[in-house]
C-alpha cells in the first residue's frame, strides 16, 4: 500500500469511500457528500492523503481548519475514512499517522476529532496515534431522528507550536 497526496483525480473513489462511511451511520452527522469543489475548498490543501493498493483507493484522510481566526491557525479537525473491504487492516491507522506527520510540518499544534461513541475502531486508531480522549458530548445532535453522543479526542504536537 502506498500513501499519496489526495488530488482531484482521486475524487470519484474518495467520494465513494466517504458515502460508504456515511452509510454506516457511525461516521458523520451529514447524510450527503459535497462535490469536489466544496470539499477541496474546506480541507487543508497540504494535509490530505489517499491510501492506494493495486491502483485502487482504500481510504483517505484530511484536515479541516476549525476557525478562520488567526489564533486557531494551528488547530484542525481530522477526517479518516476507510473503504468497507479494507477496514480492520491498518489502513486508517497508517493514514492518520501520515496525516499527523504532515500536519506538524505545516505548524499544526493541535489535531482534534469528534467521533460517534459507537465507532470504537476509529477511537482506537486515534489513540494509537497519540490522541487522548478529552470528553464526551452527550446528545450533541440527532442523526436520522436519534440523539447521538460524540467522543472528543485531541493530539497535541511535541514538535509544532512549542
Amino acid at each position: 500500500m502506498n500513501i499519496e497526496k489526495l488530488t482531484e483525480k482521486h475524487w470519484p473513489e474518495v467520494k465513494a469511500i466517504y458515502e460508504s462511511g456515511i452509510a454506516t451511520g457511525n461516521a458523520h452527522f451529514s447524510l450527503n457528500v459535497p462535490d469536489w469543489d466544496e470539499w477541496d475548498n474546506t480541507h487543508v490543501k497540504n494535509c490530505r492523503f489517499v491510501a492506494i493498493e493495486n491502483g485502487e483507493a482504500l481510504g483517505w484522510a484530511a484536515l479541516t481548519g476549525i476557525s478562520d481566526r488567526c489564533v486557531f491557525a494551528g488547530v484542525a479537525e481530522v477526517s479518516v475514512y476507510v473503504a468497507e473491504k479494507a477496514r480492520g487492516k491498518g489502513v486508517g491507522k497508517q493514514l492518520l499517522g501520515e496525516l499527523v506527520k504532515e500536519s506538524e510540518k505545516h505548524s499544526f499544534w493541535t489535531l482534534e476529532s469528534r467521533i460517534f461513541a459507537e465507532n470504537i475502531a476509529s477511537i482506537k486508531i486515534h489513540e494509537q496515534n497519540d490522541f487522548r480522549i478529552i470528553g464526551r458530548r452527550e446528545r450533541i445532535g440527532k442523526l436520522n431522528g436519534v440523539w447521538r453522543d460524540t467522543i472528543l479526542l485531541e493530539r497535541r504536537s511535541d514538535k509544532a507550536g512549542i
